[in-house]
């Protein structure tokens, strides 16, 4: 049977591109896999049976730094979908001072739209381009005034002795041609940049400011546009700037792109992603479960955050800016660490919202030293680039970053496990000296060591006292 969907990305090559970034967690990589293909295998299905297919929402749940965010934000990288992360902490109870959860949607949106004008504008360049030309040689050579004569019929108002009065002479019209040709020369000077250094006053648009709306729960993101508000009532206000052509050639592309812009279709676009392609990560959520049911003193509004998410995450419209957003096919992907809590201590109603439920695992010594050389651009890749712009060649022995790996495994296991985190912290220190000096170090390449690692780390591993003050 062939394959009826035309797209790259099935269940094996989301998880084939996961890998690239994130270790190990083939469980959570797996159930992310199958959500997103069942959003593509439901957009191409019939409108009657499609409305009434839901995204089945995820949690995550496992200790920090081990990878749920990064499986989330590089999900949404890869299927080019709105995403905002979120921590469940931010929220409060509506009626309570503090954030309610509804601005999450507003937050996508946002994004979405964002997404959508880049794309737009990045659509209209050619033409934004050719117009922003014609403005910046209207400000260098612009085009003559032209006097003109009053009218034969305007001549029957005047007065007889307006009529006696020597006539004016004639302005003689200006050359046309020539001019044309002066400023033709010009643009081809323009196009190949032998103008980019002239200096040039042109006139830009003075941006608006908007208003916050404050008091109204809800509402104090959505803001007021005086400029949207008064339409074409009032003129649109304008400064002077002088700087040098080519950065006024910049800011005139911009402009003229985001004019030929269309806003009603970039406005409908972002609210289908939004409300189609849309992710939402929501960490932290075991920060808001009351343990044992009990709401009492400064845990009071935890519980209220999560009825609130009840119709976010099942299905409800929000209003925003640009207009109302359904939720009903939104992802949602939970996490926590839920250390001190359990999963079956949220509400009834939230866990039923959550049917796929993922544990995570600890991260091993052998995936921290996999997570230090393997993802593109990783923690070692990222201090060779450093050290390289000082003219110095940095390189890991494989010994070296196994022995790192250990270390921090170790640190992981006799103190809190922050996972993957703790190589930052482990590899600052083993660096620091190196980073401090290579400036003024006439050395080509330096090598580490697994005896320079056991040198500058073992001593913080094994004080505990030090220990205390250091992740």
């Amino acid at each position: 049977m062939t394959n009826k969907l035309n797209s790259d990305l099935t269940p094996s090559k989301i998880i084939e591109h996961l890998n690239r970034y994130v270790i190990g967690q083939d469980k959570a990589k797996r159930a992310v896999a199958i959500a997103l293909r069942n959003r593509i295998r439901r957009r191409a299905l019939p409108p009657e049976i499609s409305h009434e297919i839901m995204p089945k929402n995820i949690l995550m749940v496992g200790p920090t730094g081990v990878g749920k965010t990064e499986i989330a934000r590089r999900l949404a990288t890869l299927s080019n979908a709105p995403f905002v992360k979120v921590e469940a902490t931010k929220f409060t109870e509506i009626g309570y001072v503090g954030r309610d959860v509804e601005t999450i949607i507003r937050d996508l949106m946002e994004f979405s739209v964002s997404m959508v004008r880049k794309k737009m504008i990045a659509g209209v360049q050619e033409p934004a381009k050719e117009r922003a030309e014609q403005r910046l040689l209207d400000a260098m050579f612009p085009k003559p005034e032209r006097k003109f004569s009053m009218p034969d019929f305007m001549k029957a108002f005047t007065s007889k002795d307006d009529d006696d009065k020597e006539p004016e002479p004639e302005q003689p019209e200006p050359n046309a041609e020539e001019h044309n040709r002066t400023r033709q020369r010009l643009h081809e000077m323009l196009k190949a940049g032998k103008l980019d250094n002239r200096d040039v006053e042109i006139e830009v648009n003075d941006s608006a400011s908007a208003i916050p709306i404050f008091g109204a729960p809800g509402m104090d993101i959505m803001g007021i546009n005086i400029t949207e508000m008064l339409g074409g009532m009032m003129p649109k206000k304008v400064k002077k700037r002088n700087m040098k052509v080519k950065e006024a050639m910049r800011i005139l592309q911009q402009e003229e792109a985001e004019k030929l812009i269309d806003t009603d279709a970039m406005t409908k676009e972002a609210l289908d992603m939004a409300q189609e392609e849309g992710i939402v990560f929501l960490d932290e959520i075991d920060k808001v479960v009351v343990k044992n049911g009990s709401s009492h003193g400064p845990d009071v509004s935890r519980e209220g955050v999560q009825r609130d998410l009840l119709p976010i995450v099942e299905g409800s419209v929000v209003q925003t800016r640009y207009g109302p957003v359904k939720t009903d096919h939104i992802l949602f992907i939970a996490a926590g660490a839920f250390s001190g809590v359990k999963p079956s201590d949220l509400i009834p109603e939230l866990q039923g919202r959550f049917p796929i439920r993922v544990e995570l695992e600890p991260l091993s010594w052998e995936n921290l030293q996999q997570i230090l050389t393997e993802p593109e651009n990783s923690l070692i890749r990222q201090y060779e680039a450093l050290i390289s712009t000082e003219g110095t060649e940095l390189s890991f022995t494989p010994e070296a970053t196994a022995e790192i790996a250990k270390l921090a495994h170790k640190m992981n296991s006799e103190m809190e496990d922050i996972g993957a985190r703790r190589l930052h912290t482990m590899m600052e220190q083993l660096l620091e000296e190196i980073s401090f000096s290579v400036s003024d170090m006439d050395t080509e390449k330096i090598e580490i060591t697994p005896e320079m690692v056991k040198e500058k780390l073992s001593k913080l591993v094994e004080n505990r006292d030090i220990r205390r003050y250091l992740l």
